[in-house]
């Protein structure tokens, strides 16, 4: 009588033996090959697959892509804005300063350096691109006293006891400025007037550049009586 036992040779592979000392061995392999030899021991694996990783990183690089290109965009309009904002600021100082000096004066004079003739006056209803006057608390009977301002070459200039300066930055680029000059006669019934056009492009450079159009009136504070 003999005894059959079981013992395992390999994960997965059992041997029989039957018969006490008989010595002859019988092996079943399992249905399954030893875990060793497949890709994974058991059907609920973990993990991602090379295609699933590749999609993950595909999908992360798209949206960093969008992402860093609002990023960029929004930092060139900041600085298109700050640019924009100091040369419109130094345009709106220049233009103030001088449509107060024009409101203080008197003796206009459109188109001229020099007084103009009281009876008749130097009025401009087209427009011309230099006025003259005299300055607040100056001899008006006295040229070399009086202040010009015109336009040239892109730029505001004025002529202040001989000195002619520019008014206006560099990035400020004007195409196109007039005078437009009413009641320069003395002692009639209109007021004394200036309206001042001026158009252009503000910016340091092409991406900052932008177009502006400016209109300011300035009437003579000191009656004309």
């Amino acid at each position: 009588m003999g005894t059959n036992f079981q013992f395992s040779i390999f994960p997965g592979t059992t041997a029989r033996r039957a018969g006490y000392g008989a010595g002859n061995f019988q092996t079943r392999a399992a249905a399954e090959p030893p875990c060793g030899f497949t890709l994974s021991c058991t059907s609920e694996s973990k993990g991602f697959t090379l295609i699933e990783l590749m999609v993950s990183v595909t999908l992360f690089i798209v949206v960093m892509l969008v992402a860093v290109g609002a990023l960029l965009a929004l930092v060139d309009a900041n600085k298109k804005a700050r640019a924009l904002e100091s040369v419109i600021n130094n345009l709106n100082v220049s233009l103030d300063g001088m449509v107060r000096a024009i409101r203080m004066g008197s003796l206009y004079n459109c188109g001229g350096s020099s007084a103009p003739n009281p009876a008749t006056g130097a009025d401009c209803y087209l427009g011309l691109q230099r006025i003259s006057f005299a300055p607040y608390g100056s001899d008006p009977s006295d040229d070399a006293e009086r202040w010009t301002y015109y336009f040239s070459d892109g730029q505001i200039f004025r002529i202040r006891d001989g000195i002619t300066s520019a008014i206006t930055a560099p990035e400020v680029s004007i195409s196109e400025m007039d005078f437009y000059v009413s009641g320069t006669k003395v002692r009639d019934i209109v007021q004394p007037k200036v309206v001042l056009v001026v158009k252009g492009e503000a910016g340091a450079s092409e991406k900052t550049k932008s177009t502006f159009y400016i209109q300011a009136t300035a009437v003579q504070r000191a009656l004309d009586l």
